[in-house]
């Protein structure tokens, strides 16, 4: 029998290449195409593919992690989601398997890989690109990140949605000594964003 898939990714011309590298492969077929989060969440609950080729970064509306943990949650038997980005932080692979990512996939990886991923998905078997793996290992084997009392304070503001004026004047700090700490924050959890550092800060239970 035949893998089902349902494709979902913003960029028309990634979509046709992905349809005409799929079409080739017997034993995957593709019952649909979405060009946002929304739109891939809709169509999952509809056509019931055995597997969502999902990207992170889908512009304006909800992103593929909270795509991937609303099709994860539909009832019934939910679709497995592998991620396929460009996309390889920490703070990405972290937040897209917690949402429930059976697989995170990079699209460097040759076709012959893709395709595997997609069976063993389907199948409800992770795979990992060796990038990905390799980070997934680091960290599951790297102590938790020490951060300083200040900076789990600015930490806190992080996650209550504060800006750095915000958190300047809760603390009764600079805006420039909120920078200086949220770099050192950023460098010691491994990210490069707001939502990174607290969705990292959450794994690792940095946060109460």
């Amino acid at each position: 029998m035949s893998t089902t898939i349902l494709l979902c990714d913003d960029h028309v011309v990634v979509r046709a290449g992905l349809l005409a590298l799929l079409g080739s492969e017997p034993d995957i077929e593709v019952l649909g195409e979405a060009g946002s989060g929304e739109e891939a969440v809709a169509l999952a609950a509809k056509l019931h593919p055995d597997v969502v080729l999902m990207d992170l970064q889908l512009g304006d509306g909800i992103d593929g992690v909270e795509a991937t943990r609303r099709i994860t949650a539909l009832p019934g038997r939910p679709p497995h989601v592998l991620v396929l980005t460009t996309y390889d932080t920490d703070a990405d692979i972290t937040r897209a398997i917690g949402a429930g990512a059976t697989g995170y996939l990079l699209k460097a990886e040759r076709p012959e890989e893709l395709f595997a991923a997609i069976h063993s998905a389907a199948q409800g078997r992770t795979t990992l690109s060796p990038p990905v793996a390799s980070r997934v290992m680091a960290h599951m084997r790297g102590s938790r990140p020490t951060l300083t009392e200040r900076e789990l304070d600015i930490l806190g503001q992080l996650a209550h949605g504060l800006g750095n004026r915000e958190i300047a004047r809760a603390l009764f700090i600079s805006e420039a000594t909120v920078k200086t700490h949220l770099g050192r924050i950023y460098d010691k959890l491994g990210v490069d964003t707001r939502a990174g550092a607290v969705a990292v800060a959450k794994e690792q239970r940095l946060l109460p």
